[in-house]
């Protein structure tokens, strides 16, 4: 039985995969014990360091909590902007125009090349104060989403131009064969197919972005969670275990964020499944206004 990537593994094959996998579990498990029996000989692993998490709710209504919803905030506000913001500079790096592709192509490429954090530090001195009216204590966080925007509607656009490009060629002729013009080819035809493929890329950077929020805690002062375990360390002197809570607070988040696009994925491929029927011209004139307006011509 052989697959479209590669071929069945035969038996050598898999019990060489589970002697592989076997070594690395191995290897997986004595380097937790050597870092927990590290954790364990610096007091580490001590009641005390822990309780707090399971004792105290003040750790997560002041400080855990707050700072989440700050970086779901500015994380969510990001993607809604750099998202769309992203699609129009995909599909203007696809136009025929070279005036549209041109600007469009420079102003991906040079945001592209710049570090986030750059950005962020460059919005936070000049941009917020100058263009925005803010106040001081809030110019971080508009900080972090003008940084996050700009870099990763940039990305975005590398990542739809390119599941564009990845479809056959034929799909494009077809469509101009029915007479339809490149805006309705680029919207009924191209996008629809080259979002399943562009799903996987495009889920990876919503987690980059969501990520990234913790640059401008970093360097910024933004109340994002990461931020918060300054303050936690300050108050319970348990700075590891407080960045292990918050590392498995991002894990849960990330997971969810990408079991849900798992999820969108599926149903988007389930309704793309042939059913067999096929189109006419009248069909077509419903589902693609003025589709066959320069066939008939």
């Amino acid at each position: 039985m052989t697959s479209v990537l590669y071929d069945a593994p035969g038996p050598k094959a898999k019990a060489r995969n589970w002697i592989y996998s076997g070594i690395f579990v191995v290897l997986f498990g004595l380097v937790m014990w050597w870092a927990l029996s590290l954790m364990g000989e610096k007091g580490q692993l001590d009641a005390d360091k822990w309780s707090p998490f399971v004792t105290d709710s003040r750790v997560w209504t002041t400080y855990l909590i707050p700072g989440l919803m700050e970086t779901l905030k500015a994380g969510a506000l990001s993607m809604l902007i750099a998202l769309p913001l992203g699609a129009l500079l995909g599909i203007g790096r696809l136009s025929d125009h070279a005036w549209v592709r041109g600007p469009v192509g420079a102003w991906v490429e040079f945001f592209r090349a710049i570090p986030v954090l750059m950005l962020m530090l460059f919005g936070n001195a000049l941009m917020a104060p100058r263009f925005l009216d803010v106040p001081s204590d809030t110019r971080p966080f508009w900080a972090v989403v003008m940084g996050l925007v700009l870099y990763n509607s940039a990305v975005i656009a590398e990542i739809v131009r390119a599941g564009v490009l990845s479809l056959p060629r034929g799909q494009t002729d077809a469509a101009k064969a029915i007479g339809m013009r490149k805006g309705q080819t680029m919207a009924y035809v191209l996008i629809p197919q080259a979002v399943t493929a562009m799903l996987p890329a495009l889920v990876s950077q919503l987690v980059v972005i969501l990520k990234d929020t913790a640059l401008g805690g970093a360097l910024l002062g933004f109340a994002e969670l990461l931020s918060m375990n300054r303050q936690i360390a300050a108050n319970y002197s348990n700075t590891i275990a407080t960045l292990v809570v918050i590392a498995l607070i991002y894990i849960a988040v990330n997971f969810a964020l990408t079991t849900f696009a798992s999820q969108l994925e599926g149903r988007l491929r389930k309704s793309k499944k042939g059913t067999g029927a096929v189109l006419g011209a009248e069909e077509i004139d419903d589902a693609v206004p003025g589709a066959n307006t320069a066939a008939g011509a």
